[in-house]
């Protein structure tokens, strides 16, 4: 599709790849940052194979709130994926040239985009899912089914497909001159819109912003409402050990959801202000592919009971009651 939009404004491309710099003011330096940065990427891919491992393997985590644990831990694969190598081929082998129909199907699969906008909605799913077992749990098992999981994913897939695939067809119809460097480990849709000598990026730029703003705005408010209806529910607990043990587990999904959030206020601010990309936010950007898919499996799933006893049993090892 981005080949054919592509060619149909062949005149007004000067330009037949994009050159990805790395990371902006430490070129000299910045493979040292692959080592981390591999790290991370084989913990998330390895992790989140041993989740769907588990979750497939133990008849006991065949319910909803696993199979949204499931659908995640692929969606983690598939962001990290998405740019890891690129960015590992860049810091290892100088690769930094990247066609422009590649880097638009990158931009469309990443930068607030597709798998962005998908983790957001699968964390709103599981947000939705405690609240109703915390909060509703007479009623959980007729609303939280397999038949809502299957029709919740359908839909965020739909709505993120949709509605964000308009970022990277504008940013294919746009004229790209003589400039094609990016200061840049991926295709980012600030990186690589401003590159356009295109005159009028305004409403453009309005509908990107809105977008990124209606989704995530939407989502988080969401999540937010969801945790603080819970909360206020385990305060109410008689019992100070489960309270506490809810409130945990509350605060550490909070702490990954705010930093996936954060990294993308960073970004929108960045971009509406219209400064030149500095560090820290491709910084944040990149650390965004792999930290939460790496840390997900294990604040979502290893510190719930079930999981870790299907991994237990994977590794062959006993499961203490107490752990």
């Amino acid at each position: 599709m981005f080949q054919d939009l592509r060619d149909s404004n062949s005149s007004k491309f000067q330009v037949s790849e994009f050159i990805l710099l790395g990371f902006p003011g430490i070129h000299s330096w910045q493979h040292w940052l692959s080592l981390p940065l591999a790290l991370l990427y084989l913990l998330a891919l390895s992790s989140n194979i041993l989740i769907l491992i588990i979750i497939s393997k133990e008849a006991t985590l065949h319910q909803p709130m696993y199979h949204f644990l499931g659908i995640l831990a692929v969606v983690d694969m598939g962001m990290a994926t998405n740019t890891m190598p690129k960015i590992l081929a860049i810091l290892w082998f100088n690769a930094k040239s990247i066609s422009l129909p590649e880097c638009f199907l990158q931009m469309y699969m990443y930068a607030i985009h597709c798998f962005v906008a998908m983790e957001s909605g699968i964390f709103v799913c599981m947000a939705i899912d405690r609240y109703v077992a915390i909060c509703r749990p007479l009623r959980y098992p007729s609303i939280i089914t397999d038949s809502f999981v299957v029709k919740a994913t359908l839909f965020m897939a739909l709505r993120n497909s949709l509605t964000t695939i308009p970022i990277p067809v504008f940013a294919a119809q746009r004229q790209y001159c003589s400039k094609n460097q990016i200061e840049h480990c991926l295709c980012s849709n600030l990186g690589v819109t401003s590159l356009s000598c295109d005159d009028d990026k305004t409403v453009k730029s309005i509908y990107q912003l809105l977008l990124a703003w209606t989704l995530m705005g939407s989502d988080l408010g969401l999540i937010i409402l969801s945790y603080a209806l819970i909360l206020q529910s385990v305060l109410k607990l008689n019992s100070a050990e489960s309270a506490s043990k809810a409130l945990s587990t509350c605060t550490s999904h909070l702490i990954l959801i705010l930093f996936f959030y954060t990294v993308i206020i960073v970004i929108s601010i960045t971009h509406s202000a219209a400064m030149t990309v500095p560090l820290i936010p491709v910084l944040l950007n990149v650390l965004h592919n792999v930290i939460p898919p790496a840390l997900n499996p294990i604040v979502y799933a290893l510190k719930n009971k079930k999981p870790r006893q299907g991994l237990y049993k994977l590794l062959k090892l006993d499961f203490k009651e107490g752990m």
